[in-house]
């Protein structure tokens, strides 16, 4: 008798291998191995239940994870960082896991054909010197001397003996190696007679399959003989190259975190190099922005970021240029319309004299004044008062650009204040009044006068009478009430609607002493045009462009504003929601405060602080 040919023919693949320690194999796993169809139903549904209940709380985790991330990688440096380390990660896992794989299957493969080279042998040998039907104790004293070869695998032998009964001959005992053992699968495959074609010699193989048994991979062999004789079965553990494949394991996620903390820390020098040129980039941006136009930066290499630091240099220098010739075009400008103001007020003084002399005489019943030039002279008369107020207009808003005028504060009652600004302009019929006495403020009353007449002459001109002024107090800490400012129908305009403060100006910022006083003027005009609200305190601007000629000179509403940043108030200009425009005017009940602070202020701070020595009774046209 000879043993089958060792894993011949198509008997190897019968069936896919399930040892979880890789393929190879040609048959299905046996009883001992741990598939997921065989796990307990019972724990398959108590994780289920478990994951039901926690879902919620697991979904909560995700936004929370999800918005922290969002957070975290807001960094430039952080990202590149991770970018980094991402890609080591996955270079050094797919290393390791093919070296792993091939050394794995290089392990496994070894021991196991030297195993079933040595079972293959012992049967010839062995099993092949035993009589056909041999005994029981022929069996078993086989059994023994083939596990005690080199490799020490457990043997368990089956035949018939001389009486046709099946006897079993195992290495162990009756404590051993036991058929029980053997998959299924491998039994049959072992005992199914192949067919002997010219590809084909024998009639039986040798198979086999590696199992798991409670954490123990093993590999099972099984062959017969041909021509007749014991059918033998090999039981090998595969523990020890477990055990080295799993050292093996774990030197591999050592070598893998030991490159992940080193890409890590390769990433952060690769950034802190990148970015420091960005960073100094955003520095240098930062400081461009604050009016810093000399900044630049040092340039060094020849990279894409030298490149990007001379573009930069390129563009400050542009900007700077570009600056300072509109600043001395601006200045231009403002020495310019100084300077006439000054010269055209001189002439004006003596025209003035002429038109009030010729004024007197039309009033005079018996003036000498023929009808015929009546008209001709209240024409006079009237645009040489116009010419006159636009010049003191032009140099009010000279002192503002200049920074020359002062606050003169004095404690102002408000309704009376208004009472008398609307008494000395003749609007008692056409204004109504809603303000309480005993509202004071410490304020400059020449400029709030100027302010005022200036809001309700432009409601009484643009919007109609009546008009309502409201007069209202807010504490320091604000209730966050007062109606939304609105101006005329046709507005001049000036820096936006809404807008009129400038950050760091409203009341609320200085007038932290003693609250806020609130004077609301609203007319019952159509209201101001949405596309004009943002222009309602530029200067010189007209809504109509038809109407480039109105007895307005543009700049009441300007000045206005900027009688209200000297106090450190603002004013707001919007349409109201009955019709109508509304503005809004916010100031300091104390601007002592702001004095003291701007004795020791900033320049800017100053330069928005002056006084006017002058009353402005304009109201602009629209």
């Amino acid at each position: 008798m000879r043993p089958a040919a060792a894993r011949q023919g198509r008997g190897r693949a019968v069936v896919p291998d399930a040892d979880p320690y890789g393929p190879g194999c040609g048959l299905p796993a046996g009883p001992a191995s741990v598939t997921q169809e065989q796990q307990d139903p019972r724990e398959r549904q108590e994780r289920e239940e478990h994951r039901e209940r926690h879902g919620g709380s697991r979904g909560w985790s995700a936004a929370r994870k999800g918005v922290w991330s969002r957070l975290r990688f807001t960094s430039l440096r952080l990202r590149l960082v991770v970018v980094f380390g991402l890609v080591a990660l996955t270079a050094a896992v797919s290393a390791s896991g093919i070296a792993y794989w091939l050394n794995r299957e290089a392990v496994l493969t070894r021991a196991q054909d030297a195993v079933l080279g040595d079972f293959e042998q012992e049967m010839q040998n062995r099993a092949g010197a035993l009589p056909e039907r041999p005994t029981q104790e022929e069996l078993q004293y086989t059994a023994d001397q083939m596990a005690n070869s080199s490799q020490r695998f457990s043997v368990l032998l089956i035949a018939e003996d001389p009486e046709g009964r099946t006897v079993y001959g195992g290495s162990g005992g009756l404590s051993g190696f036991s058929l029980q053992d053997v998959p299924v699968s491998l039994r049959e495959a072992v005992n199914e007679r192949q067919k002997i074609t010219s590809t084909n010699e024998y009639a039986y193989h040798l198979y086999w399959q590696r199992i798991v048994d409670g954490d123990t991979p093993y590999l099972v062999a099984g062959t017969r003989t041909i021509g007749g004789g014991p059918t033998g079965y090999l039981l090998k553990s595969l523990e020890p190259e477990a055990k080295d494949l799993n050292s093996l394991a774990w030197s591999l996620g050592i070598a893998t975190g030991l490159a992940l903390i080193g890409s890590a820390l390769l990433a952060q020098a690769l950034a802190t190099t990148v970015l420091k040129p960005v960073q100094r980039l955003g520095t240098a941006a930062r400081r461009l922005g604050e009016g810093k136009l000399d900044t630049r930066l040092r340039v060094s290499g020849t990279d894409e970021l030298a490149d990007l630091s001379r573009t930069f240099n390129k563009a400050a220098e542009a900007l700077e240029k570009r600056v300072a010739d509109m600043a001395a075009r601006d200045e231009a400008s403002r020495r310019f319309v100084a300077d006439m103001s000054h010269e055209l007020r001189t002439p004006l003084t003596a025209i003035t004299a002429v038109t009030e002399v010729l004024e007197e005489e039309l009033e005079f019943e018996g003036g000498g004044i023929a009808p015929m030039v009546e008209p001709a002279v209240r024409l006079v008369v009237s645009e040489t008062r116009r010419l006159n107020d636009l010049v003191e207009n032009l140099m009010e808003v000279t002192r503002f650009d200049a920074g020359t005028a002062r606050l003169v504060l004095d404690d102002v009652d408000i309704a009376d204040q208004i009472t008398a600004c609307i008494d000395a302009r003749a609007w008692l019929d056409a204004v109504e009044l809603d303000a309480e006495r005993g509202i004071h403020a410490r304020i400059d009353p020449r400029r709030l006068d100027v302010i005022l007449a200036n809001l309700i002459g432009n409601a009484l001109k643009h919007g109609g009478s009546p008009v309502r002024v409201s007069v209202r107090e807010e504490s320091a800490a604000g209730d966050g009430s007062g109606a939304d400012g609105a101006g005329g129908a046709e507005a001049v305009a000036g820096e936006g609607a809404g807008d009129g403060a400038e950050p760091g100006t409203g009341a609320e910022d200085a007038g932290g002493s003693g609250g806020t006083v609130i004077i609301e003027v609203r007319d019952q005009g159509p209201g101001i045009p949405e596309d004009v609200l943002p222009h309602v305190f530029d200067r010189f601007y007209k809504a109509s462009a038809s109407r480039p000629r109105s007895e307005g000179s543009g700049l009441g509403l300007s000045i206005a504003l900027e009688n209200a940043h000297a106090h450190g108030g603002e004013i707001t200009a919007a349409n109201g929601p009955e019709g109508g425009a509304v503005f809004t005017l916010r100031l300091p009940r104390d601007v002592s405060a702001l004095m003291e602070e701007d004795a020791g202020g900033t320049e800017d701070a100053r330069g928005r602080r002056s006084g006017i020595r002058r009353e402005n009774t304009e109201g602009d046209a629209r």
